[in-house]
């Protein structure tokens, strides 16, 4: 086992992922966790504009359509936007456990090309959780949601308080979210969580 594989191995005390009470419901919309985020957000004219539902568990399905500002090599997605689905989808997991979390390592592997005008089907789910690490991991499909594997990813992802984007993030942006009533709303449920 390498060091990497070994960071994305739960340690034998990790428990099992609960779902949260207040999760949305099983095939509900989860919807943008922010509008300009490259991943899910729809203000982001060449983003993925990723649509993620909540599934069973601690589960969600996504699908997202390669375009043509997405091209890594002619005519195939760039294998970095791929990663990029993968990692959206499984930080959209984070909406069933009612946490704040960002990716702390993400290991992609890519099993075949993806063309122009695919749609890649997503489905991820969290294995484990220990203290604030939550460890997870997906697979991204072509030809349907039982098609063949193009992409799969293990994830660990490191649980945060709203503060990390704060201090963090650019001042305008910043004002610009907390002026919006639905994205303070959304970041106060996560950040109430107990």
């Amino acid at each position: 086992m390498t060091a990497t594989s070994a960071s994305l191995t739960p340690p034998a005390d990790a428990i099992a992922p609960v779902r949260h009470p207040e999760a949305p419901a099983p095939g509900e919309l989860l919807g943008a966790h922010y509008g300009h985020c490259f991943g899910c957000g729809d203000g982001q004219p060449h983003g993925l504009h990723l649509a993620a539902r909540a599934g069973e568990g601690v589960t969600v399905t996504a699908e997202f359509t390669v375009r043509e500002a997405h091209q890594g090599a002619p005519g195939l997605a760039h294998g970095g936007v791929l990663a990029t689905a993968l990692d959206e989808t499984l930080g959209s997991l984070n909406w069933l456990l009612r946490v704040i979390a960002v990716t702390g390592r993400l290991e992609t592997d890519f099993a075949r090309p993806v063309p122009v005008g695919t749609v890649l089907h997503l489905q991820a789910e969290v294995t484990a959780v220990a203290g604030r690490k939550i460890y997870s991991r997906a697979t991204g499909r072509i030809g349907g949601p039982e098609g063949p594997v193009a992409v799969r990813a293990k994830a660990l992802f490191i649980e945060v308080k709203v503060d990390h984007f704060i201090d963090n993030g650019r001042p305008a942006e910043i004002q610009a979210a907390m002026s919006d009533p639905d994205q303070v709303r959304r970041a106060r449920a996560f950040e109430v969580n107990p």
